[in-house]
């Protein structure tokens, strides 16, 4: 039985692609038993992406179409991380950017890797709160519009399949289970 990542080597790699976003690489590694195994692996820079709660305790999220899914989904706003960047900066560069919106405070909910099966992207996930308006600066390929839900709204989403964003489905529940009170039945 493996019991640590020493247990398992790379003996060779290469990478089989280089796109604008991703890498995608091929990894032979050695296996505990000795064996040799295929990895794929899809490099991806790291990503913010923050919810943003308005003062009467409504979430605010884009709705963007997505290529990949080729249909509209809700989400947070999120992008991917400048090199060198606090991803906390990224998380209130990609709010303003994508809604216009500032936040006098935006504090860190947790992170996570998006896919560990295949992929190297880690998402960090914030909360942003005492938001204003400011000015959107969309990138030239966006189009996205506001909408605005209760958490409750949005959970009730999530449950009917409308929200399939895994980072939001994520943050969403993270937000209603540490900030309301919400009934058990929920």
């Amino acid at each position: 039985m493996a019991d640590s990542t020493s247990d398992y080597q790379i003996v060779s790699g290469k990478t089989v692609f280089e796109g604008l976003l991703v890498q995608m690489r091929h990894d032979r590694i050695r296996l505990p038993d000795g064996r040799e195994a295929l990895r794929e692996v899809v490099i991806h820079g790291p990503g913010a992406a923050v919810l943003p709660v308005d003062t009467d305790g409504k979430l605010i999220f884009v709705r963007q179409y997505r290529h990949p899914i080729q249909d509209m989904a809700l989400e947070m706003p999120a992008g991917v991380c400048e090199k060198g960047e606090d991803p906390a900066v990224c998380a209130a560069r990609e709010l303003e950017e994508e809604t216009g919106i500032q936040a006098d405070k935006i504090t860190f909910l947790f992170r996570f890797y998006s896919s560990i099966g295949f992929c190297t992207e880690e998402l960090f996930l914030y909360l942003a709160e005492g938001i204003h308006q400011g000015e959107q600066r969309l990138d030239e390929d966006e189009f996205v519009t506001l909408e605005t839900y209760t958490p409750q709204e949005a959970f009730d989403m999530i449950r009917r399949g409308e929200i399939v964003d895994a980072k939001t489905i994520a943050a969403v529940l993270y937000y209603i289970h540490e900030h309301l009170d919400l009934p058990a039945s929920l």
